[in-house]
């Protein structure tokens, strides 16, 4: 069953059509990524499907209610967290926890709730001294004080130092297993990879593809990359016959190969008859962050 139905959804803002008939659907307990540059229709989707703004045509349902009409019912079972949010400064994180979890029917236990994203040793502490890392988790407190049954995270890990990033990650994976619905929005190409189930790249306002992180780089017309030192006192020329032509810098070979299984195993053959081995080997299939590169360029041109 779908939690998000969206079918050919469009949205103008005078001559300039922000988003331009598209379909999608997530289904429920998934996360499903919405990636596109600035300017593709994103924040206008995802805003209709929040019920903040109107659609111009389509059809929309989002836990099988109409964002535009569900009202107070509707916005009690979701969760928001926006790219940026203002907080009253004076508050102490468990005062803002603990007012937030009081307006929905079902909030959330407000200490277990600041345990859960990190913020147990600030609970006492004033917003005004938190760190923009401290900041984001606590938007991210806010935006799950309903226990929502979908929650729609905007860009949730910026600011975050590495191991904080992975800590988020690891909640937001958390809650999936939980049963919770997310929409992720990000520029964070890792993130997507790592977390979603699904994404759907946008580009001026449609949409340019759908699919599991994998079936699009699988799909790509991209080449995997192998990569190793040469070994000392080996000419490139003596270097088996592979699908691709092999480039040298400082000794570092690079192959950009459409066959890498066939040429991993032609070179570590010929490294085991001539007793080489082959430093720092490397076996690199194309990234979601390179097949969206490509796919929103091929859209532009």
């Amino acid at each position: 069953m779908a939690t998000i139905e969206v079918r050919d959804l469009a949205r103008a803002y005078g001559p300039v059509q922000a988003v331009d008939g598209i379909s999608f659907s997530v289904g429920d307990g998934e996360i499903f990524a919405l990636l596109g540059p600035n300017g593709a229709g994103k924040t206008t989707t995802v805003e209709i499907l929040e019920g903040y703004r109107t659609r111009d045509t389509g059809a929309v349902s989002v836990l099988g209610m109409d964002p535009a009409t569900g009202g107070s019912a509707y916005r009690a079972r979701i969760g928001v967290v926006l790219q940026s949010a203002g907080f009253e400064e004076e508050f102490t994180v468990r005062e803002l926890v603990r007012l937030q979890t009081r307006l929905y029917p079902r909030g959330h236990d407000p200490d277990e709730l600041i345990t859960l994203v990190g913020l147990a040793g600030k609970s006492r502490s004033r917003v005004k001294h938190l760190s923009g890392g401290q900041r984001r988790r606590l938007d991210l407190a806010l935006g799950l004080a309903g226990a929502p049954e979908l929650l729609f995270l905007d860009e949730p890990t910026t600011g975050f130092d590495p191991a904080a990033r992975h800590h988020a990650w690891q909640l937001i994976t958390g809650l999936r297993e939980l049963g919770t619905t997310i929409l992720l929005t990000t520029h964070y190409l890792e993130e997507a990879q790592r977390l979603a189930d699904r994404v759907a790249v946008m580009r001026d306002g449609r949409l340019i593809a759908v699919g599991a992180p994998e079936q699009l780089r699988a799909g790509s017309d991209l080449p995997t990359v192998i990569g190793f030192d040469l070994p000392p006192g080996v000419p490139v020329a003596d270097l088996p016959l592979l699908s691709a032509a092999p480039s040298v810098t400082h000794r570092r070979i690079r192959v950009e190969s459409r066959d890498p299984q066939s040429d991993t195993w032609r070179l570590t053959g010929w490294a085991r008859d001539h007793g080489l081995d082959l430093p720092d080997l490397m076996v690199a299939p194309p990234t979601l962050e390179e097949v969206y590169l490509a796919l929103t360029e091929e859209a532009a041109r």
